[in-house]
């Protein structure tokens, strides 16, 4: 028997195949792109999702039997918003987890709904991710649109209710968790803040847990038999968590993916405000975790402006060329906003040190670098919250830079282990819950599977020049933040 797991990515749909010893034996991705039409805006349209769907299924199952499928499972970012109408048709394209269009509508909810009452309810704090004000925003300036939503989904939500024959109508937990709409306190929606909005809560959908079967498979426009068992699903970075063999406290992963994701097993819900915690997804426990608006996406936004078509391995081959500290340029990387663990939707990608001296190879490394640098912000929180990280492992597509890992590693001053599950993390994990809720194999299996491709040490020198410029890195945004929201440009 087979476990299919799907994930919803960034820049690409891919799904994977396990077998029942939860090896890989089939795998396929197809691309679609992230929109930016206006500064800060993050978008994709649902279609492409469901184009990718299809075109990754008939990849995969070219030389496999879609009836040896025990279940199916999707993932995807979140949370991702998409808005239906009556007839469960997509009003406009999604708006991402990483929009920063909703700046004023987000001071607008802390004038209006105090954020300690948020953060006692959901974990939640009033920021770039969570949903209500972004649909205030479409309240304020699509109102037609506004007009006609009927129902929220979420990207993995969505594709598991097409996959269904429009059958399974919930919510994933996480997808509920990080709205900032499901109070975890009381487990239940809250309508006091949809009723700020002007919205029923007859547009929300029962919530599932990612171990709950929803529905079975009915489309005919996938290879998969119909009847075939559909779960939940998981937020792309809870089944990452999963892949890597995130079971206890005191191991951490660093996801290079589109965005940045860092990940941290709790026992408990013990929110950090910085910080966001979602459900595991294995039943009792949760993760801890943050999440960067850019990551992989800046280094695919570099080679699109200023390398069309060098490969990535070139890139690499030419900036370690540069010496560790890109010659005194620091990156804040904060080119869609940020999330966690600064929440400033007014943040902006920033270059500091610049001479005539410099490239294009040391912009390159400063964007490496400049990635390592926030997530050492995160690592930082984290502790001076108590908790204690034994070891590092990297994974998803950026980790495969065998530079940045080094970079990583000295940023951070330990060792770091990569998981070679790489890009098709979050799909590797989303089958592996697929199996484990058909009872394929438990959830402790994965620590036999989940085993570091290898080890990158950190080099002494490197670390030095990182210290210095890490503190540089921090500075620069204290001193810049009040600047930021002056540089927003009005559309004409």
């Amino acid at each position: 028997m087979r476990a299919l797991g799907i994930d919803v990515g960034t820049t690409a749909v891919k799904a994977l195949l396990l077998d029942e010893e939860a090896r890989v034996v089939a795998e396929a991705s197809q691309p679609h792109d992230l929109s930016s039409p206006h500064p800060g805006w993050a978008e994709e349209d649902p279609a492409d999702w469901w184009a990718g769907v299809k075109a990754a299924l008939e990849k995969l199952f070219e030389n496999e039997d879609p009836g040896s499928v025990a279940a199916a499972a999707v993932s995807g970012m979140v949370p991702a918003l998409v808005l239906l109408d009556e007839a469960g048709e997509v009003l406009r394209p999604s708006i991402q987890q990483n929009d920063a269009r909703h700046a004023e509508e987000i001071y607008w909810f802390k004038a209006h709904f105090p954020e300690d009452v948020l953060f006692a309810h959901t974990g939640a704090t009033w920021n770039q991710q969570v949903i209500p004000p972004k649909l205030l925003w479409i309240k304020r300036h699509e109102p037609e649109v506004f007009g006609q939503i009927r129902r929220l989904s979420g990207s993995y939500e969505y594709v598991t209710w097409l996959l269904g024959g429009r059958d399974p109508e919930y919510l994933e937990a996480n997808w509920a968790l990080e709205s900032a709409l499901w109070s975890e306190k009381e487990r239940r929606w809250l309508s006091e803040v949809l009723e700020l909005i002007g919205l029923d809560e007859g547009v929300l959908r029962p919530v599932r847990f990612p171990q709950e079967v929803v529905g079975e498979v009915e489309s005919p426009e996938v290879p998969l038999a119909k009847g075939t068992p559909l779960t939940a699903g998981s937020a792309d970075h809870i089944a990452a968590a999963l892949a890597a063999g995130l079971l206890e406290e005191g191991e951490a992963v660093l996801k290079f993916g589109g965005a940045g994701d860092f990940l941290y097993v709790a026992p408990a819900f013990t929110p950090i405000r910085e910080l966001f915690i979602d459900y595991h997804d294995v039943p009792g426990r949760y993760v801890i975790n943050g999440c960067m608006a850019t990551s992989g996406s800046l280094v695919k936004w570099f080679r699109e402006r200023f390398a069309p078509g060098t490969p990535y391995a070139e890139l690499d081959r030419r900036a370690e060329g540069v010496p560790a500290g890109s010659q005194g340029i620091v990156l804040l990387p904060y080119f869609l906003g940020e999330k966690t663990p600064i929440h400033d939707p007014h943040a902006r990608g920033t270059v500091l040190g610049l001479t005539l001296a410099h490239g294009p190879d040391h912009l390159y490394r400063a964007i490496l670098e400049g990635v390592a640098y926030a997530f050492r912000h995160h690592v930082e929180v984290l502790k001076a919250k108590g908790h204690a990280i034994r070891r590092f492992y990297v994974m998803d597509g950026g980790a495969k830079s065998a530079l940045w890992r080094k970079i990583t590693a000295s940023v951070l001053g330990e060792p770091v282990y990569y998981l070679k599950t790489g890009a098709a993390g979050s799909a590797f994990g989303t089958a592996f819950l697929a199996g484990a809720v058909a009872g394929l194999w438990g959830y402790e299996r994965i620590k036999e599977v989940a085993t570091p491709a290898g080890v990158t040490e950190p080099d002494p020198g490197w670390t030095r020049v990182y210290d210095e410029l890490y503190g540089v890195y921090r500075e620069t945004y204290e001193r810049l933040k009040d600047l930021y929201p002056r540089l927003e440009v009005q559309d004409a």
